[in-house]
């Protein structure tokens, strides 16, 4: 014992003697330095292909839809890595706007009237010069619908369209009544289970093209504070078009489109003009999703900012609602939760804030759903908690895939070291629109 003991304290001593020299003469140039940074670097990529790196769980409510989306959309079966220094939920969600291009797109503005005397403002990529498609009445059509108080400038729609003009498809992004700079003209917004302005741009668009594959894709950035480094803004010029003075970001997953398109899907089962349809990083259930926010750090990152992004966005038009809502109520807002229950359950008439996200859950209508629909979610989304995801009913659906990777948080799917041109989420919608335009008769006839 007493020799094992001189032993080891000789072995620490002569350790230390030459940790020091190795120190002075300069870590990182040093063997210990190289052999800490490489056995780090080993262990980290172990940890990161056995534990982060993963396939995506594909849940279908039918083979043949399974089979299908093997054979022509072969990316919800592929491992997806997502970016190795920003993998996390948090990380991935906060990080994409800043990360990602913006392509240049040229739109065509076109302001369509509603029933109640509104109007609603849609931007049209035409792709005239397409190659695979020249005849403009039977160019695939694909309907785009960013959050609720996002428009056709975020850079998650600018990559859907560059994406649909390589297939040589047309584009038309659906902008949410007086978002983007056009006036309000009626004391009405919008919400997420109200349908009434979908129905009416879906119609819309088939009339003009009825000879036209039609597709829909509903995205939204969800908890990004930076597409545009918009700041809130209390301007109240209804006519606005200040960037900054558009709150593009301030989309919650309980406000958002690919919700409303769900629960349009939902209502109408398979009467709709639609030939197929997509979203993405959708919150299924909102009391879920609203319970998961107001976590304390996810309110700090999350549910504070997006609130006075949602002040922004109605104050613009405050003239327009002072008689029905206590405007300087919903200014004092300090939740997603407050903002709903004072000024979008209050506008659409519903008697508590419990009925209108009741009514707003798409879960709920999950199972009507008559058009083959593919949902990308990623379990850490904190925006969309894992445990709300309807995978049962999805089972029970033919019609229905869900797509659910491990990471990616929300609207994030980072991969690759910088990721500036392409997402995982964008090549899962260029393949299954393709797929759909291209191979989706044969889902009828398996």
């Amino acid at each position: 014992m007493q020799r094992l003991a001189m032993d080891l304290r000789m072995l620490s001593r002569e350790l230390s003697l030459y940790l020091e020299h190795q120190v002075r003469v300069g870590f990182f140039g040093s063997g210990v330095g190289l052999s800490l940074i490489l056995g780090f670097s080993v262990a980290y990529a172990c940890y990161y292909l056995s534990s982060i790196a993963k396939k995506p769980q594909l849940v279908t409510g039918g083979e043949s839809f399974s089979r299908f989306l093997q054979n022509h959309c072969p990316v919800v079966t592929e491992t997806y890595y997502p970016t190795v220094w920003c993998w996390e939920s948090r990380g991935q969600t906060l990080l994409r706007p800043f990360i990602t291009s913006k392509p240049s797109v040229q739109y065509r503005n076109e302001l369509i009237k509603t029933a109640d005397g509104g109007q609603i403002s849609l931007d049209w990529f035409d792709n005239c010069s397409s190659k695979c498609y020249m005849d403009a009445t039977t160019r695939p059509t694909v309907l785009l619908l960013p959050g609720l108080t996002g428009t056709s400038k975020e850079s998650y729609i600018l990559h859907m369209i560059h994406l649909s003009e390589e297939l040589g498809y047309r584009c038309v992004v659906f902008n949410n009544r007086g978002v983007a700079g056009e006036n309000l003209l009626t004391p009405r917004t919008y919400c997420c289970a109200n349908t009434e302005d979908l129905e009416t741009v879906i119609h819309h668009v088939h009339r003009l093209y009825p000879s036209a594959p039609f597709l829909a894709a509903g995205v939204s950035m969800g908890g990004s504070p930076g597409d545009s480094n918009v700041q809130p803004c209390l301007k109240t010029t209804p006519s606005c078009q200040d960037t900054a003075c558009r709150p593009s970001l301030a989309i919650c997953l309980f406000l958002s489109k690919r919700m409303l398109l769900l629960n349009y899907l939902g209502k109408i089962g398979p009467k709709t003009p639609l030939k197929a349809a997509a979203t993405f990083s959708v919150g299924w259930n909102t009391f879920a999703c609203s319970e998961s926010l107001e976590k304390p750090l996810n309110w700090l990152l999350f549910n504070y900012y997006l609130t006075t992004c949602l002040q922004s966005s109605v104050n613009k038009h405050r003239h327009m609602f002072v008689k029905q809502i206590d405007m300087d109520h919903v200014m004092k807002a300090k939740s997603i939760r407050e903002f709903d229950k004072r000024f979008t359950s209050v506008m659409f008439g519903y008697q508590t804030i419990d009925d209108y996200y009741t009514d707003a859950s798409p879960n709920r209508r999950l199972k009507s759903v008559g058009i083959p629909v593919l949902c990308l979610n990623s379990v850490d989304d904190v925006f969309s908690p894992s445990h709300a995801i309807p995978i049962e009913t999805a089972r029970q659906n033919p019609n229905v895939a869900l797509v659910l990777t491990s990471y990616g948080g929300h609207i994030g799917f980072l991969e690759g070291i910088w990721p500036r041109q392409s997402t995982y989420m964008d090549r899962v919608f260029k393949q299954f629109v393709q797929a759909m335009v291209e191979h989706g008769h044969e889902l009828s006839s398996m």
